[in-house]
């Protein structure tokens, strides 16, 4: 008897603690619905998105590797995630060829419905830039049925940018409130698996109630407390302007 495939959403996510303070309720929240879902990270941010670890003396580049495999892994299990990690290395991140095929295979094994990642420009952090293009690139190669005969091309996932840090100086701007709040606890959870930027558990606590305010005040439940922000790339298609 074949098992039939859960319906799957893949995060592409440049550093290791990314999805965690951008889309970890909304992992939380469809790994509840019963989705597979998958995180891939392209480095594991150990030279620019480890402050902790820097602080404890004799730090090397593969212990910082080393804590924050083991802290995303713990924040991916708090979520009901699996996770993969590329180790690309940041602070650049460069993508090269060998890399898409990577992430290109990822994308193929996941078949998803839906693709995180993050916005086109951040003029703060430029890793988030080439993980969006790679996301859109890696897409692109995954629907081509003439690529890799031996897998499967994919369908065309929407592709959900989540909230950067400094929205404002990015031109992120949210089409869409995700509700969060009965999931909340997991990705609080999930946050303070992240030791090396514990300073910014606060911020994501603090940010989530502030887009909980507007999605009720959009329309929401009453009943909404925490929300998660994204700005779809594609268009969405129905049969009701609504």
């Amino acid at each position: 008897m074949t098992l039939e495939k859960r319906p799957s959403i893949q995060v592409i996510s440049a550093h290791s603690g990314d999805f965690v303070w951008r889309a970890g309720g909304t992992l939380a929240l469809y790994a509840e619905r019963g989705y597979d879902v998958r995180i891939v990270c392209l480095s594991y941010g150990e030279r620019g998105e480890s402050q902790g670890l820097w602080k404890q003396d004799g730090m090397t580049l593969e212990g910082a590797k080393a804590g924050r495999r083991a802290e995303a892994e713990a924040a991916a299990e708090a979520l009901g995630a699996s996770i993969t990690f590329l180790d690309l290395g940041d602070y650049p991140l460069r993508i090269d060829p060998e890399a898409l095929d990577r992430i290109v295979a990822e994308m193929r094994a996941a078949q998803p419905e839906v693709l995180l990642t993050h916005v086109a420009s951040d003029p703060y952090n430029r890793d988030h830039n080439a993980a969006h293009e790679a996301t859109l690139l890696a897409r692109q190669v995954a629907q081509a049925a003439g690529h890799d005969r031996s897998t499967s091309p994919i369908g065309a996932p929407q592709v959900v940018q989540f909230e950067p840090h400094q929205p404002e100086q990015c031109g992120f701007v949210p089409n869409l409130l995700l509700d969060i709040t009965s999931v909340f606890d997991r990705k609080r959870k999930a946050m303070e698996c992240m030791g090396a930027q514990s300073h910014l558990v606060q911020y994501y606590t603090d940010l989530g109630l502030r887009r909980g305010v507007q999605a009720v005040r959009n329309g929401g439940a009453k009943t909404i407390v925490q929300a998660e922000a994204y700005q779809r790339v594609f268009p969405i298609v129905g049969s009701e302007l609504r």
